[in-house]
């Protein structure tokens, strides 16, 4: 846990971002502004993640889930809310099982290069043995 209130803001960087990106462009936004909207900002994540939790206690866990979060939001009275997160969600979601693909894809392709290498090191060496063979057999020939 922090141990100060300050300890608990977001990182002004992130908040004047956001804050830039929902106000049109040429207004202004005074540093006292900034700073109550992120101390609004994180009093809400404290909140949002409380009410998660007790979600999440209800059944049993010590992991809060999407669907806590999102039920959250809906005792919170943010319903308006939970479709968007819920596509942002499932955004997410496609974007990591993609991502999870493509690194199995990877991981097959290298395994597959890995056994053509060894296929063509074990070709050489049978080729090699079988060329000393031939030698042996000449040179028994030829005595």
């Amino acid at each position: 846990m922090a141990e100060r209130p300050e300890d608990l803001n977001l990182p002004n960087a992130v908040i004047t971002r956001i804050i830039k990106e929902a106000l049109p462009d040429g207004v202004n936004i005074s540093k006292e502004a900034r700073s109550a909207i992120s101390r609004a900002a994180s009093v809400f994540v404290l909140y949002a993640t409380s009410c998660a939790n007790n979600f999440a206690m209800k059944g049993k866990r010590k992991t809060l889930n999407a669907g806590d979060v999102l039920s959250a939001m809906e005792e919170m009275e943010f319903q308006r809310f939970v479709a968007p997160l819920k596509e942002s969600l499932e955004v997410y979601r496609r974007e990591q099982k993609g991502k999870k693909e493509a690194r199995k894809d990877k991981d097959k392709k290298a395994d597959s290069e890995e056994q053509d290498k060894n296929r063509e090191e074990d070709n050489d060496e049978d080729d090699e043995r079988m060329e000393e063979e031939e030698q042996n057999d000449e040179e028994e020939v030829d005595n």
